[in-house]
């Protein structure tokens, strides 16, 4: 008799599964360890591995169906075996219709419409969905927005592959490991990027099918606060609406007005520079802000030879100047330069690949070429196709106002994420977005504090900041007071990168309550984490120094800086 594969159960809270892929057709022979097809499950893909040999008689659950953990997606048996009434019926069960059909009992009584499905968009479906409304996601490009194809997930593998080549060549003899003959195979840095990516974005897909959700391909525009065109790629049109809109159209690279800029192919915005076919031996990159030190930290690792112009007079202006100050000496050790006061000019053909021309402080202008320039100087809201003025909405060149509820003038509309005015342009900060705009379209009472919102900056070391700067509170008139601990003086940092950097902690002089936690080191977007539940908790010093972090590990650093800032240091000289 026939043998049953069966949905499998990978976790304790997974109830069922989507077929993402099947790697076989019905009718092939299969052996033992085979892989027979690929099931989503939350964000990640697993593949199924056939149990015996045999032939692959029926697939009761196809690409894109659902079903419940246990329950058959297909048979293996010998060739010409028939399977049992009771099989096939099995096969009706497994279908994408009925797996998505939900009881009469279950109706939706509310619509809510998602215009986006980047990390702020599919958050806000999902979270919709929970609460029992009927959920559409238009897309205009795929699922993951910025975040997971072109921004944070592409960079950080980026990243990764470049603070390893860095460990290899740089600290690798001094922990006893030689290594010889070590060589940089770039495209295939580029394809594990592309792979991290598309495994991620699959997910979202599997994500929105478990919480049946309706997903729309095409570019949507409003025809009125309720209604929303959207013209799909094959050219038609289709008109949707909905009794709630959430707008999480993102944002998309600005480009400066420097004149012969976008008349340079050598010239790249952050998009490009993450799919680039050869690695460049040189490369100029206007901007010091995240985007710009991240991408600047990856290729000088690789090798290529990096200059960061600035119109500022100092670089990460989200951070800390002194936790600044350690990862740009970390870069310039790497042999990157800055020019700093220094703002484009114009942009000239070159033999090597393009000439910036700059003015600097003293008022000269000086000139750097190189085969790539990077622009990375800000992004701006994507929201000019949606035709905001078609349902009222109010907005600021295109971003759009919203209120502490993520609600727009409008009733009914919600916009989130980097298409909105004001706030933080982050992909952690879009999701939370998302979760209040669906909880309030919901009829829930949610509200955005941006009070515990983390920058970080993944550049080597890493770099993390939440609260109030010393420059804020002196801003502010707040008086302060300050605890540092060098990484230097933590015995996990110099296992993991030499004990290179700093943790700087502020709190108010009265009270101790923590007002900033500012690190750079080994671990440090990890480590903010702790820093931004003492501000939500309106934690004192005593509360962090009171609470014991193990030993050892970076945690340490964040509990001694609080020592320090009370005169208790223990490790180091108070």
């Amino acid at each position: 008799m026939a043998t049953a594969v069966l949905m499998p159960k990978l976790g304790l809270t997974m109830t069922e599964g989507t077929i993402e892929r099947w790697a076989v057709r019905e009718g092939d022979p299969v052996r033992k360890g085979d892989v027979l097809y690929t099931v989503s499950t939350d964000k990640l893909t697993n593949e199924i591995e056939a149990e015996e040999d045999g032939v692959l008689l029926k697939i009761l659950c196809p690409e894109g169906g659902t079903a419940p953990c246990k329950e058959a997606v297909a048979y293996i048996g010998q060739p010409g075996e028939k399977l049992l009434q009771e099989d096939r019926s099995a096969a009706a069960a497994a279908s994408p219709s009925a797996a998505s059909a939900a009881p009469a009992s279950e109706a939706h009584s509310k619509t809510v419409l998602v215009i986006g499905g980047g990390p702020g968009g599919y958050v806000a479906a999902i979270r919709a969905a929970q609460l029992g409304a009927s959920v559409t996601v238009v897309e205009q490009e795929r699922l993951g927005g910025t975040c997971l194809n072109v921004g944070c997930i592409p960079t950080k593998c980026l990243l990764h592959s470049a603070g390893l080549l860095s460990e290899i060549r740089e600290r690798s003899a001094a922990m006893g490991i030689q290594v010889s003959g070590v060589t940089l195979d770039f495209p295939q840095v580029i394809a594990h990027k592309d792979e991290v990516s598309g495994r991620l974005t699959s997910g979202i897909a599997a994500l929105l099918r478990i919480n049946r959700i309706s997903l729309v391909e095409g570019e949507a525009s409003f025809l009125s606060p309720r209604s929303v065109q959207v013209r799909k790629k094959d050219g038609s049109l289709q008109t949707l609406a909905a009794d709630a809109v959430i707008v999480a159209t993102g944002s998309v690279n600005a480009t400066p007005p420097i004149p012969g800029l976008t008349d340079n192919k050598n010239c790249l915005d952050s998009t490009a520079a993450l799919s680039l076919e050869k690695m460049p031996e040189s490369m100029v990159v206007i901007g010091g802000g995240v985007v710009g030190m991240e991408l600047a930290c990856a290729y000088s690792a690789f090798g290529t030879r990096i200059t960061v112009i600035e119109a500022l007079d100092h670089m990460l202006p989200m951070l800390d100047e002194e936790i600044t100050a350690v990862g740009v000496a970390h870069l310039k050790k790497r042999g990157v330069e800055f020019h700093l006061s220094c703002p484009v000019q114009r942009v000239e053909p070159s033999p090597v690949g393009a000439k910036v021309i700059c003015r600097n402080a003293a008022g000269e202008e000086i000139a750097f070429e190189a085969e790539k320039v990077l622009v990375a100087i800000g992004r701006r809201a994507n929201t000019a196709s949606l035709h905001l003025e078609a349902a009222g909405i109010q907005h600021d060149r295109g971003r759009i106002r919203v209120n502490d509820r993520m609600e727009t003038n409008v009733p009914g509309i919600y916009a989130i994420g980097d298409c909105v005015f004001g706030k933080a342009m982050l992909a952690h900060t879009a999701s939370v977005m998302g979760e209040v705009a669906a909880e309030n379209s919901m009829g829930q009472q949610s509200v955005y504090d941006q009070k515990t919102c983390p920058s970080c900056v993944y550049m080597e070391p890493e770099a993390a900041s939440v609260g109030l700067t010393e420059a804020q509170c002196r801003e502010k008139g707040i008086d302060y007071i300050v605890g540092k601990f060098p990484m230097s003086a933590n015995g996990k940092a110099l296992i993991l990168n030499g004990g290179e950097g700093l943790v700087k902690i502020l709190a108010d002089r009265r009270y101790h309550e923590v007002l900033g936690l500012h690190i750079i080191g080994p671990r440090a977007a990890d480590l903010i984490g702790e820093g931004a539940l003492a501000l939500r908790l309106e934690a004192t010093l005593e509360e962090l120094i009171s609470t014991i972090h193990s030993h050892p590990t970076v945690t340490e650093t964040v509990r001694e800086a609080a020592l320090h800032a009370e005169k208790r240091a223990i490790h180091i000289k108070n």
